[in-house]
């Protein structure tokens, strides 16, 4: 079976909102990513490990607010105390999961289908997330990742950029239509370009 879009009814490709005028490069750009391996990683309470030094594709489960620790095809963003979400391009990612983490000390999930992913580009970025989430995001930095709401949606952002132009959004599945709805009503009032 092959994975369908959150969004494959409402995403529609073009120019909206604000755009004559500008320069394409002052726009925000808005895609959906369809195609990307996520899995929640959680450390039982009960588990005899007491620090995790497992590295999955080279990398390290950090228990760490707000961390992510990255390469070019995986990120793990902490999610809360020993909890993570890893996301891939890599699907065979899975087998090295299973084979280094212990089904008697973590729990492992594969949210792939579950949710849906909103990435959003450019100069005004941060501006589109003060609008809807009620956290500082002047505090926050290039990989950084953090939970909170967008227009009372569950909400996990990852931050891709230096100057928080380039971010990806996650929510549940359930909620893929709202949160789109929501972000490109945002992103009216500059201009934006779905790709």
């Amino acid at each position: 079976m092959s994975p369908t879009s959150a969004l494959r009814d409402i995403h529609t490709k073009g120019l909206f909102g604000d755009y004559e005028g500008k320069n394409e490069s002052e726009l925000l750009n808005i895609i959906e990513l369809s195609d990307l391996l996520i899995v929640q990683i959680v450390k039982y309470k009960k588990s005899s490990i007491l620090n995790i030094d497992i590295q999955i594709d080279n990398l390290n489960f950090n228990n760490e607010a707000l961390s992510v620790d990255y390469n070019n095809n995986t990120r793990v963003l902490w999610n809360g105390p020993n909890n993570w979400l890893l996301v891939s391009t890599k699907k065979e990612i899975l087998n090295e999961i299973s084979e280094k983490l212990k089904e008697t000390d973590f729990a492992i999930t594969n949210l792939s289908h579950s949710r849906t992913i909103i990435q959003i580009e450019g100069k005004n970025t941060k501006e589109i997330l003060k609008k809807g989430c009620p956290f500082n995001f002047n505090d926050l930095k290039k990989n950084n990742s953090l939970n909170s709401s967008y227009n009372g949606m569950s909400v996990t952002i990852d931050i891709l950029d230096d100057k928080l132009d380039k971010i990806r959004i996650f929510t549940l599945r359930s909620f893929g239509e709202s949160l789109y709805h929501s972000i490109t009503d945002a992103c009216l009032e500059y201009g934006y370009k779905s790709l």
